[in-house]
């Protein structure tokens, strides 16, 4: 019978390994045993590899958005007409608030502003139904995008036909017994159906921000919810939305600036800015300084200020957001 060798199995260190069974790459050292340093040119390259790399998207954003913002906030405080390029201080902004069509479309920001919450909801919605497979989730996961890839021209021309005194709208109200309502016509109403028509058309945007949002929440979560028998309503406040609380700030700042800054096409085929200048907006007005009434100074001022409506709006939202957040 063959004697087995009881003895423990010594492996001989060799190169790559340590006494204690580790591998791995061993450091340079010189003929004192320290491991040299880096040398001061590879360091720098080191240091400055990040910034050469981000310098080009940097000189873009300066050439392109930086330098013509610069440009039209100094425009803004120079005249028009006979004294076209002469330094007027704060004339323009004085002028322009006390414009009643000016004023009427700083109330319309504000009405903006509390129908946003409805702009998020609705895409946020649609998109918890497509993700959690409710019934009809196949329909909205087909026609959800449709809208976003009409033009503004062709939205309002059709809403034009559909929201028209006579139109297939109030002809279907007058079957239940509503009376006709002259949507765009009517300075309170008006206002309503144009930003209506204006998130109906753009909601798939925001829902496809969703839907990436949904990609990072952890399943887990939804499974034990259901586990402990939690309603779908519980499931969307405890769950759902504390865990999309950075996607819901990003699409609360990007529809309150498509909002303010892309509904001028809507406005121009549905109202013209009517009825009685009730469905103005800054960017409507800036349109008919600039492009009517050839006051390019003034219109500099009205974007200007509408820059500051958005920078003040955003950063109220992501406090707002991020303190509820917290609270969460």
């Amino acid at each position: 019978m063959p004697i087995r060798d009881s003895s423990p199995l010594v492996r001989p260190v060799g190169p790559g390994r340590t006494g204690g069974g580790e591998t791995g790459p061993r450091e340079r050292r010189d003929d004192t045993g320290t491991v040299p340093r880096p040398s001061s040119r590879a360091w720098r390259s080191e240091r400055l590899a990040p910034y050469v790399l981000v310098a080009p998207a940097l000189l873009i954003i300066v050439a392109l958005r930086l330098w013509p913002l610069l440009l039209g906030v100094n425009f803004s405080f120079t005249g028009d007409g006979e004294r076209n390029g002469m330094m007027v201080g704060l004339d323009n902004y004085l002028e322009m608030f006390q414009d009643a069509t000016f004023q009427s479309a700083l109330r319309n920001v504000g009405l903006l502003v509390l129908l946003l919450p409805v702009a998020v909801a609705i895409p946020g919605l649609l998109a918890t139904f497509i993700y959690l497979r409710v019934p009809g989730h196949r329909v909205f996961r087909s026609v959800y995008f449709f809208p976003a890839v009409l033009s503004p021209v062709i939205v309002g021309a059709i809403f034009n036909l559909m929201l028209a005194f006579d139109g297939p709208l109030n002809t279907a109200l007058a079957t239940v017994g509503i009376g006709p309502v002259d949507w765009l016509g009517d300075p309170d109403v008006a206002m309503f159906a144009v930003v209506g028509v204006h998130i109906w058309a753009t909601f798939g945007m925001a829902l496809v921000v969703f839907l990436a949002g949904f990609a990072t929440l952890d399943p887990a979560l939804l499974d034990a919810a259901r586990v402990d028998g939690a309603s779908l309503p519980q499931i969307i406040w405890h769950v759902i939305i504390p865990g999309l609380t950075r996607t819901i700030q990003f699409v609360f700042v990007t529809t309150m600036i498509g909002m303010l800054t892309s509904m001028f096409g809507l406005l121009y085929v549905m109202t013209s800015g009517g009825p009685e200048g009730s469905t103005y907006l800054p960017e409507y007005y800036v349109w008919i300084q600039q492009g009517q009434m050839n006051r390019p100074a003034l219109a500099s001022a009205a974007s200007t200020v509408l820059f500051l409506i958005m920078l003040v709006v955003g950063l109220m939202q992501i406090s707002v957001l991020r303190r509820a957040g917290r609270e969460d």
